[in-house]
């Protein structure tokens, strides 16, 4: 179906991940690369410059393993990516770099505040140029 999905997922919430990755690994085409995403959120530069140097780097390292981890035993070509920003501008643009056909993110059950901002999920489909499919 698909031969190169992007999925997008929050590591503080692994049965989410986990169901995310199930599913597309049933959609992914043979051949086809399934890339793990999960975006770290910037510290603020005021509150940067109270934190070891070296703190981004190990947040890196970190999310990296625990994106091995949750690929572990899954029968599909798996790459991984972590990267820093807001998170639905980091998937848009790892979906533009990659060239990726579907992009898999999940979603909670909006409060009263995603109304007037907007969760992650309904920016990524707003903006994106390719499907996105959204779990629950």
């Amino acid at each position: 179906m698909y031969s190169r999905i992007i999925v997008a997922v929050d590591l503080s919430n692994s049965a989410q991940s986990n169901a995310l990755l199930k599913t597309a690994t049933q959609l992914i085409d043979a051949g086809g690369e399934i890339r793990l995403l999960h975006v770290l959120e910037e510290v603020p530069s005021y509150i940067a410059a109270e934190l070891p140097r070296d703190l981004s780097d190990r947040r890196h390292a970190e999310a990296r393993m625990e994106l091995k981890t949750l690929a572990g035993g899954v029968d599909a070509r798996v790459e991984f990516e972590v990267r820093s920003g807001a998170a639905s501008g980091q998937i848009l643009q790892a979906a533009e770099d990659s060239n990726a056909d579907l992009i898999m993110i999940a979603s909670h059950k909006p409060g009263l505040s995603d109304f007037f901002i907007g969760s992650t999920a309904a920016r990524v489909v707003r903006h994106a140029q390719t499907s996105v499919l959204i779990t629950r």
